[in-house]
């Protein structure tokens, strides 16, 4: 038992140093090969924490729920859900720490919905989200009739500045946000007793049970995590446009999928790590700014994603394969 332990640290770990490689490579090649070195300039990486770390921050709640055994396909939905509730509560003129407040309680209790459906009916995960991710969108669409809406809270100067502001008149407060969550997360994960059943539950529910840990609670904490993450990224992304659209997250499910399978986080359940997923997400956001930066069409993207999420699926059945050996 020892050395199985300590052959699945190694593993890890040797994951996370290849992501951090592969991290490195890309910044270098980017930063090289893009017109006139844009990349590594000041404004793009401004611009990429501001609005990268919007995605990442829900990225890092999938990649919980993933190694917990349990996939979310609908964050984008519920998304655009939450940020419809926020501009509700600017509409009534609700001060926004308080309208914050409520906009997460909102998304807690759609994961919790969505965790509640999968484990008491024995639903599998992805079909119970993929339904959310339908009804989530099309009632945001019914209630907001598809129009976008303003949504300014610039009386509040002490709410932009923790939400969108900048530290030091350069650091986007969205980027200091995405680490605490990495922090708080990995915290949970990696130093708690919760992060212990997390694995267990990921890894062989059955056994988990016998050691008394409550499996469906464990999954839907997860659940409720990932979406209210979600609500938590509709607040500062709302902020930040000062208006709110029923599209957006569109596409943000596969790629935060494919940010923790990148950082090595199975798709089976049972392992990762939360640096993995915090690199991984990374990646994802650097890769989509390059393309944007050398002005190929969007189209590029797609194969991209396509190619990162292949690769990574392949690279997890060599390591589980290693894993099964040992």
């Amino acid at each position: 038992m020892g050395r199985e332990s300590k052959l699945s640290r190694f593993i890890v770990s040797f994951r996370n140093v290849g992501v951090l490689t592969i991290l490195v490579i890309l910044v270098l090649m980017f930063a090289i090969f893009t017109p006139g070195n844009t990349f590594i300039g000041r404004a793009n990486i401004k611009i990429m924490l501001a609005l990268g770390s919007e995605f990442m921050i829900i990225a890092l709640g999938v990649g919980l729920l993933m190694i917990a055994g349990e996939f979310d396909l609908s964050i984008g939905s519920v998304l655009a859900f939450c940020a419809l509730i926020f501009t509700w509560t600017i509409e009534l003129g609700i001060n926004p720490f308080y309208g914050t407040l409520i906009t997460l309680v909102c998304g807690s209790l759609v994961g919790m919905l969505h965790g509640f459906i999968t484990v008491k009916g024995k639903i599998v995960s992805f079909v119970t989200t993929l339904g959310g991710m339908m009804f989530w969108r099309g009632l945001t669409l019914i209630l907001s009739k598809g129009t976008m809406r303003p949504a300014q809270t610039k009386e509040f100067t002490a709410f932009q500045a923790l939400t969108t502001g900048k530290l030091g008149g350069y650091f986007p407060a969205q980027g200091i946000w995405f680490l605490i969550v990495a922090i708080v997360l990995w915290a949970v994960l990696h130093k708690r007793r919760f992060g212990n059943w997390i694995f267990s539950t990921g890894d062989n529910k059955m056994a988990a049970r016998s050691m008394c840990i409550n499996t469906d609670l464990v999954k839907i904490v997860c659940f409720m995590i990932v979406s209210c993450l979600c609500a938590f990224a509709a607040v500062i992304q709302t902020t930040r446009l000062a208006a709110f659209s029923s599209r957006v997250g569109t596409g943000w499910e596969l790629r935060a999928i494919a940010a923790a399978v990148v950082g090595g986080t199975s798709l089976r359940g049972g392992r990762g790590s939360m640096v993995g997923i915090f690199l991984g997400a990374l990646i994802i956001m650097i890769i989509e700014n390059a393309l944007v930066i050398a002005r190929l069409p969007y189209e590029w993207t797609y194969m991209a994603f396509g190619f990162v999420i292949m690769f990574s699926v392949l690279l997890d059945l060599v390591i589980e394969k290693q894993v099964q050996r040992a």
